[in-house]
């Protein structure tokens, strides 16, 4: 039993949210999340970390952030740095895995598409990316 209804305990925050405990454990001890009360050593979390909790899921998945960076970004303004900063360095880190993708997706394609049987021997501009990839001694 808690005193407040709107307080849920660890295990009914991580099944609506599809977690484990522990990462909810894991959180709270990086400093990202903190529990609205404990009652007999029971963590219990109201609807805002509810919703702090599904922010860090979308930031983790969609976003692609590292917990380092939710914090930095959850801190807002710091002395020692901006929460934009961090949110641009992310960006363009994805900007370059989009680079990597289109170019991997633009490779396969060619694969698929090389009248050859056997593209990884046979196929010139195969062999010539590859020649392009050993560097001379």
């Amino acid at each position: 039993m808690h005193t407040d209804a709107n307080l849920l305990p660890i295990g009914e925050v991580a099944a609506r949210l599809g977690l484990a405990t522990s990462t909810l454990r894991y959180w709270e001890e990086r400093g990202v999340l903190q529990p609205t009360a404990r009652q007999s050593g029971r963590r219990l979390y109201g609807p805002e970390q509810l919703r702090r909790i599904a922010l860090i899921q979308i930031w983790q998945e969609s976003g692609m952030m590292s917990l380092d960076e939710i914090a930095i970004v959850l801190a807002g303004r710091t002395e020692t740095g901006h929460w934009r900063d961090t949110i641009r360095g992310r960006m363009a880190a994805i900007d370059e895995q989009i680079d990597r993708l289109t170019q991997a997706k633009a490779y396969l394609a060619h694969y698929l598409s090389c009248p050859r049987d056997h593209p990884a021997d046979d196929c010139p501009m195969v062999s010539e990316e590859v020649d392009a990839h050993i560097r001379p001694v």
